[in-house]
């Protein structure tokens, strides 16, 4: 499972991936280790912690992996310090596993929000956590916690998972004060999302009758990855992926009337595709389903590989300092005709 040390060339550091077997969590551990990071890789799905080992090995970094449901913290903080025996000390914690129920409220089980709490606030909890007691007495490491933008603003059939997200991001505020008030360099950011072209739509228990789908504009995970990827190596409070994310977050704070009105005619519809479900569909809330399933889900075709939005908010710096520049050279043309 582990690789022996052969020097740390190009190395920038050990990254912890929850939910690296599949989805956005395989393109976030690909895109760790092409940028020179050694990768922890933490998820339930065997077959899929192998292919995401191999993928880091393939570019000439190393990988463990440990096969670890994230609702366990005793399980997560094993995971944690077998990860720095044999790679080295963390200095970035992606807590990016989830899972969801598709279905209406009157019709979910205690237990469908119970388990999906679990997993998607208090796995990121758990791994928060172990990632403190580390980066914290060192005073150095760098948290990302997933979120999205239902963080923000919830919508139908998915309460448990926007209840998560919701509880993710009040946590984050608490922690993030906390560590501005105690003036620590452990720093935290979280990146919300928007809807991508991931597996999770083939895994997530659904009681709709039609095939669940990402509502709205959809983005390949590559996308959030980079976004994810930024946010380790830099000091953001948070990270909006996608023009969608920014518009449901601004326009839920003017307008959640509007909101509700619009979600309660689209929403339904928005989130199923044309195709019938499987009766007894297999899922993945309480067990992984087996077979390697990589990055990408069935939405290829209408994702978009590309976000000038983010674009703009990775590099705000530069096109800030390129505006003031140019508006400099105008002013000292304007004064050199004047004169």
């Amino acid at each position: 499972m582990s690789l022996e040390r052969s020097g740390d060339k190009g190395r920038r550091g050990v990254a912890v991936i929850t939910g690296a077997s599949a989805g956005l969590g395989r393109s976030v551990a690909r895109n760790f280790a092409q940028n020179g990071y050694d990768v922890a890789l933490l998820a339930r799905g065997l077959e899929g912690l192998k292919g995401a080992q191999r993928e880091v090995e393939e570019v000439g970094r190393k990988a463990v992996y440990f096969q670890v449901d994230v609702s366990d913290a005793a399980a997560v903080e094993d995971a944690a310090s077998r990860t720095e025996e044999q790679l080295g000390p963390i200095d970035v914690w992606v807590n990016n596993a989830m899972n969801s129920v598709f279905s209406p409220v009157k019709e979910m089980e205690p237990e469908d929000y119970k388990r999906v709490t679990e997993v998607t606030y208090l796995g990121q909890v758990y791994g928060t956590l172990s990632a403190l007691k580390r980066m914290l007495p060192r005073d150095k490491g760098k948290v990302v916690l997933v979120g999205s933008a239902l963080a923000y603003r919830g919508i139908p059939l998915q309460s448990a998972y926007c209840g998560s997200k919701h509880a993710v991001e009040g946590f984050f505020d608490s922690l993030r004060t906390e560590l501005l008030h105690d003036k620590s360099n452990v720093k935290v950011t979280m990146v919300q999302l928007p809807a991508m072209n991931t597996t999770q739509f083939g895994f997530v228990k659904s009681r709709l009758p039609n095939k669940p789908r990402p509502m709205g504009t959809i983005y390949q995970p590559e996308v959030a990855a980079e976004a994810i990827l930024f946010a380790a190596e830099n000091d953001r409070r948070e990270i909006n992926v996608g023009w969608p994310t920014l518009q449901a977050i601004v326009g839920n704070k003017i307008a959640p009337w509007f909101a509700d009105y619009v979600l309660a005619r689209n929403g339904y519809k928005g989130q199923q595709t044309d195709e019938t479900d499987e009766p007894g569909r297999k899922h993945n809330l309480w067990e992984p389903l087996p077979g390697d399933h990589g990055a990408h889900g069935p939405f290829g075709k209408q994702a978009k590989g590309y976000s000038p939005q983010l674009w703009v908010s990775l590099h705000r710096k530069h096109i800030l300092l390129a505006a003031l520049t140019a508006g400099a050279v105008l002013l000292l043309q304007k004064w050199a005709r004047d004169s």
